[in-house]
């Protein structure tokens, strides 16, 4: 499997493709790069945007689909609440 880089900021947003933070639901929609220097820059121009932000940079590994698999942890809270009731309701009808 490869690996990407992704930037998160405090709130656990992820930079999405456009410039803005998304809360990560459509890994096809964040901003990933397969080069640690390229994404370092992105998070330079980002984090000069916004003196406020501290952003961070996540590395995760790509499932078949070439999207990033990113860790519930690494989600917002309501995002992550969000997704265990979809993971208890799955088995239901």
């Amino acid at each position: 499997m490869s690996t990407v880089f992704l930037l998160q900021n405090q709130r656990k947003q992820l930079l999405g493709k456009s410039g803005d933070w998304l809360d990560g639901r459509t890994p096809a929609t964040v901003y990933r790069s397969a080069h640690k220097d390229e994404a370092l820059n992105q998070q330079f121009e980002a984090g000069s945007k916004d003196y406020n932000l501290r952003i961070t940079m996540m590395v995760c590994e790509l499932n078949t689909k070439k999207q990033p698999i990113i860790d519930a942890d690494n989600l917002p809270e309501a995002i992550c609440q969000a997704a265990l009731q979809i993971d208890e309701n799955e088995g239901k009808l």
